[in-house]
């Protein structure tokens, strides 16, 4: 039996993470990945900002002019003019190149959160199960914050602080060798001391991220069970537990900040010891006469100046280490396995089956959720046949595979092996988008979306006419509902339609189903939630449904089955018995358990 594999990477090694095809891609390799395509106006801020750090660079041999033409007795204009030309035609380059780093930057987040939000809407089910939705909206949202610094500091910044870096050393060469060789002489030990730091502060910030991820998992459990937290008074263990994740996340970051901190004093230390060392030492060459006033002066204005290169250095790797970590858990989950979708060469919808009621077949499907040896059969040689249209009511005690079945015709999973035909086709044949819309799947939970009604019933319609609104809302008893609304059809019917009861949540999720008008119809106990006369109504328009459609309903009132064209009856992840009511409480000992018992005692 084949067996088909399907892998969720986890955690990466520290500097490395897997390509999409097995290879272990650096993190480096990665982080250009996202500001590659925006190079461009990236150099050109770069650019912007060398040239601002340029003409810094010439001040203070500007104000060395200005300090000899002023022991010289000579005129003051022309220097003058040149320091002040310099400072702010520095301060405007500057500014400008910061705008188009910053723009760009943000350019950077808004297509690594278009991507992600692409890749995780497109994700296989089963890969979205063993995930968590608070950590999946961290990356979202904090971890690709972190690529706005890295794009500036952690690149840009960072090489232009080596070119400004590069020419102020060369220029204070030029004023006095011996200084240069104290400031370096201290210089080289900070560095040394940096380079042991900057591997921690790239672990700790993996850590702060993990751990701020971890605290949004805990904040969405709380808020998505709100009404059942509340309910059972636990709101001070939801609060505790939250809490725990908070302090955590705070521990992760003050981790984070304390060897910042380690690492951007050091760099301020190693200016100031060289200043001090540069004043005391030049001093003594001024007053040996070896060095002149000016040069003395210039070369303390350069040692001012090499604090911001140092500083956007001591940033940059800083924001790099962080920017690093990020596009680790960002690739995380790109490499997620996701849906195929429609490609060249599919079968084309113009030669896709007609419109009407689709036969559906299962020919020994074999199906489990995990890979894992010892993970339980869901279906075990899974096979039955039904033609189309009429309606089929699907049976059986807890843990049968009955709502597998739906999942696998929509092909959330993958079955290990076996066939699942609609329509005589094989589903993996359909271009997917194709097979979704030829079926409608009501699940038990009645799902409602955030936002109007007229949202929620045109979410794969949006093009339904107001009449067929309308009607769908009448088929659906809906009409009394949106006479109440405010807004009619525009009308915000709260987060997941918490302003809704239970039956009008599932009444809503059929009227939207309808509104598809699909060849197969897929009812997870669809009427669970309906008091009796709007359950009979709506049993009665299934019925009509199915003079058109290929109706499944997994139920579990005994007054729905009854009215199926056909019973399966499932136990332990295969159909034991096919027929009618009547032929199954004569004929199988299950069904009249079933119906003498769990099905009997649901019905209203």
């Amino acid at each position: 039996m084949a067996v088909t594999n399907e892998t969720v990477h986890g955690d990466p090694a520290a500097d490395v993470v897997p390509g999409r095809r097995g290879r272990r891609r650096p993190a480096w390799r990665l982080l250009l990945g996202h500001v590659s395509p925006f190079r461009w106006t990236l150099l050109g801020g770069g650019l912007l900002g060398l040239l601002g750090g340029l003409a810094s660079l010439a001040q203070p041999m500007a104000a060395k002019l200005v300090i000899d033409t002023l022991s010289q007795h000579r005129s003051l204009v022309g220097p003058v003019a040149l320091l002040t030309g310099l400072t702010l035609g520095g301060a405007l380059l500057s500014t400008g190149g910061i705008y188009l780093l910053g723009r760009t930057a943000e350019c950077v987040v808004l297509t690594a959160r278009e991507r992600l939000i692409s890749q995780l809407l497109r994700l296989r089910v089963g890969a979205l199960d063993r995930l968590e939705p608070g950590d999946l909206l961290a990356r979202v949202t904090s971890d690709t914050t972190l690529l706005r610094s890295v794009s500036t500091y952690g690149l840009v910044h960072s090489v232009t602080a080596v070119f400004l870096l590069v020419g102020s050393v060369v220029l204070m060469a030029t004023l006095d060798r011996v200084l240069l060789l104290v400031t370096l002489a201290v210089l080289v030990v900070n560095a040394l001391a940096v380079l042991l730091v900057v591997p921690r502060i790239r672990r700790a910030t993996e850590r702060s991220q993990a751990a701020v991820g971890g605290m949004g998992s805990g904040l969405e459990r709380a808020l998505g069970g709100f009404r059942t937290v509340k309910a059972h008074g636990a709101e001070e263990g939801e609060i505790a537990a939250v809490g725990d994740a908070a302090r955590r996340a705070w521990r992760r970051g003050v981790e984070v900040a304390g060897w910042t901190a380690l690492m951007e004093a050091s760099a301020g230390l190693a200016v100031q010891v060289s200043f001090l060392a540069v004043l005391g030492v030049g001093g003594i060459r001024v007053a040996s006469g070896a060095l002149p006033v000016s040069s003395l002066i210039a070369f303390l204005l350069y040692l001012f100046l090499l604090t911001d290169p140092i500083s956007s250095l001591v940033n940059g790797v800083t924001q790099l280490q962080a920017g690093l970590a990020a596009v680790v858990r960002l690739r995380q989950l790109e490499d997620l396995p996701t849906e195929p979708t429609a490609r060249r060469g599919n079968t084309p919808l113009a030669s896709s089956p007609g419109p009407g009621a689709a036969s559906v077949a299962f020919t020994q499907v074999w199906f489990r959720y995990r890979q894992s040896q010892d993970s339980a059969w869901v279906h075990r040689d899974l096979t039955f046949e039904l033609p189309p249209g009429g309606m089929t009511a699907i049976v059986g005690p807890s843990g049968a595979g009955k709502s597998t079945v739906f999942a696998l015709l929509e092909r959330y999973y993958e079955p290990q092996s076996g066939t699942i035909t609609v329509d005589g086709r094989e589903i993996r044949g359909w271009p997917l988008p194709e097979l979704r819309a030829a079926i409608a799947y009501v699940e038990q939970d009645a799902a409602v979306l955030a936002g109007t009604l007229r949202e929620n019933l045109c979410l794969a319609a949006p093009d339904a006419s107001h009449g067929d609104l309308g009607a769908v809302l009448t088929l659906t008893r809906l009409d009394d509902l949106l006479e109440r609304l405010p807004e009619g059809l525009d009308t915000p019917i709260g987060h997941r339609g918490t302003t809704l009861s239970g039956g009008e949540r599932q009444r809503i999720a059929i009227a939207r189903a309808l509104l598809r008008r699909p060849r197969v119809l897929l009812l997870d106990e669809a009427t669970s939630q309906l008091d009796a006369v709007n359950e009979s109504a709506l049993r009665a328009l299934i019925e009509a449904v199915a003079l058109s459609t290929t109706v499944l309903v997994v139920a579990h009132r005994l007054s729905t089955v009854t009215s199926a064209d056909r019973i399966l009856v499932m136990q332990g992840g295969r159909v034991r018995a096919v027929g009618t009511h009547d032929q199954l409480i004569a004929n199988d000992d299950l069904y009249r358990e079933l119906a003498a018992t769990q099905l009997l005692a649901a019905d209203p």
